[in-house]
Parts: C-alpha cells; structure tokens; sequence
C-alpha cells in the first residue's frame, strides 16, 4: 500500500470512529427481590432512545451472578462476562437506590469487581429513596473517583414518596424529563471526549 493509500485509510478509518455512536450502559444497582430499579431503569433507557445520540442499554448486574468479591477463586463467568461488557461501553447512567445512606452492597460488589474497564469514562446518576437517594449519590461520587469514572453534575433525584405510588409503581413527575435530558447531555460530551483518552 502506498503512503497516499495510507494517509487515506486512516483518514477514513478516524472518521468512521468519529462518527460512531457512543455506546451508554443504564446500570441497575439492586439485585434484591422486589426492586424497582427495572421500572427506572426502562423509563431513563425510553427517554434516551428517543434523543437518537448514543445506543443505550440496560445492564443488569444481577444477570451476572457475581460472588461477592473475594470469596471465591475468581473463576466464575459472570466475571469475565462483566468486564467484557464494562469493557464494550463508553460510559453508564447508574440507577442508584439508597440502603442505610449509601448504595447497596449489590452495586459495590459491581464495582469493586472491574478496574480498567471504568477507567476514562463518564457517567450520571439516577438516584431514588426517601430523601431522593442523594446519600447514595454521593457515595457513589467517590467511588467513581477513585476508578476514574468522570461524574456529571446534573443528578435527577426521584422521591419514594411523590414518584413511587405505593412505594412500588413508578410514576415519575414530569419535571424529571428537563433534568434526565440535561444529564445524557453531560453524559454524552464528556463520554465522547474522554474517548480519546482509551
């Protein structure tokens, strides 16, 4: 192949990079009998989809059978299989329910069991709970830093008692859409720009 043959093979393969859809992972951080993370989890994944920016999908960690970390000789699939698709993502909205003032232990042993597969990507928070979930929020906000997972600042907070009928039917406020939208934004800005870092 000669150099001009080259230069214009890169150039074609960058653009097609560029134009490549960003790949969002809606992560469901409860694992327990009777959650309504699902229901969260479908209604944010319904508003992305109809934005058309990135390919979005839920993930669930409980398909991933995980142990809890350390227990075990780390030989299990579900292992390997969460870190391929961590791997396979440009950045994740975690839904996040708040247990005793922080997340659950589910969603922790999630996170503990990958490294480089968070590294250089962003992600936003979707917290519920008596208070909105804004403990969890936070703690999670930590966490996130240390496995340098970029956190945006916009975080729809759901309330068990005004968006939850029953504590089990979600039945979100309209006010919540301004403020999921205006997450993907900084989701996908910095999803895209820290792409260039991987």
């Amino acid at each position: 192949m000669g150099f001009f043959s080259k230069l214009f093979g890169k150039k074609v393969e960058e653009e097609v990079k560029v134009t490549e859809k960003l790949k969002i992972g809606i992560i469901l951080g409860s694992t327990r009998q009777g959650r309504v993370s699902p229901q969260v989890g479908e209604w944010v994944k319904g508003i992305a989809d109809k934005r058309g920016d990135a390919d979005y999908e839920i993930v669930d960690i409980a398909d991933f059978n995980l142990p809890f970390l350390g227990t075990t000789d780390g030989s299990e699939p579900g292992i390997a299989d969460w870190n391929g698709k961590l791997a396979s993502l440009d950045g994740f909205v975690f839904i996040v329910q708040e247990y005793n003032h922080s997340i659950t232990g589910a969603l922790k042993n999630a996170l503990d069991f990958a490294r480089e597969a968070w590294n250089n990507k962003a992600a936003g928070i979707v917290s519920y709970g008596s208070t909105g979930g804004a403990r969890a929020a936070e703690h999670l906000r930590g966490i996130c830093g240390e496995l340098l997972i970029a956190d945006v600042r916009v975080h729809p907070t759901l309330s068990l008692f005004t968006d939850f009928e029953n504590g089990t039917v979600f039945k979100p406020a309209d006010l919540h859409l301004d403020n999921v939208n205006a997450m993907l934004d900084q989701v996908n800005a910095w999803s895209g720009a820290l792409k260039t870092l991987r």
